[in-house]
């Protein structure tokens, strides 16, 4: 199974989900089963290290995200990804728009696929203060342990 995580920038949401999928992946012993990778829809910050403020309070939860780097979103994701997995509407309709043509890769909002709610968005803290950063960080932990469970869960469908 592999995992594209998508945000607008790759600096707040989709690297924090990243390191969080990772981190749950690994406490059951699936990471050598599930690749798990992230990028943005816009390219202002590729090569950039996640938002300070992501990096500090992930690291108040023992979750370190230094070594992610941003990337853009391309044409190869949609072939080399099973799910495109986005943080939000917008970005969900932004990975729809580009899907280039023979495309396998299928997409969903991350907190919806992870059984959080239909329509279920994680919001853009990067204009917020801390309490926008530790709210993201609850819901993307949320979403990511559901989706441990499920993936690790062998008798519920990972394909919708």
């Amino acid at each position: 199974m592999r995992l594209l995580v998508v945000c607008l920038g790759n600096i707040c949401r989709s690297p924090l989900a990243e390191g969080l999928l990772r981190h749950h992946l690994e406490q059951v012993g699936l990471e050598d089963r599930v690749e798990v990778d992230s990028a943005g829809t816009g390219g202002w910050h590729v090569g950039e290290p996640p938002d300070r403020r992501t990096v500090r309070n992930a690291a108040r939860h023992g979750l370190d995200l230094q070594g992610l780097r941003a990337r853009k979103l391309c044409s190869a994701d949609y072939h080399r990804f099973d799910w495109l997995l986005c943080a939000d509407a917008s970005n969900l309709s932004d990975v729809r728009r580009r899907a280039p043509a023979g495309a396998t890769a299928r997409h969903a909002l991350l907190l919806e696929w992870a059984g959080m709610g239909q329509g279920a968005e994680i919001p853009d803290p990067y204009t917020g203060g801390p309490e926008a950063f530790e709210h993201v960080f609850t819901l993307v932990d949320a979403a990511a342990r559901r989706i441990v469970a499920r993936l690790a869960d062998r008798t519920l469908p990972v394909d919708a």
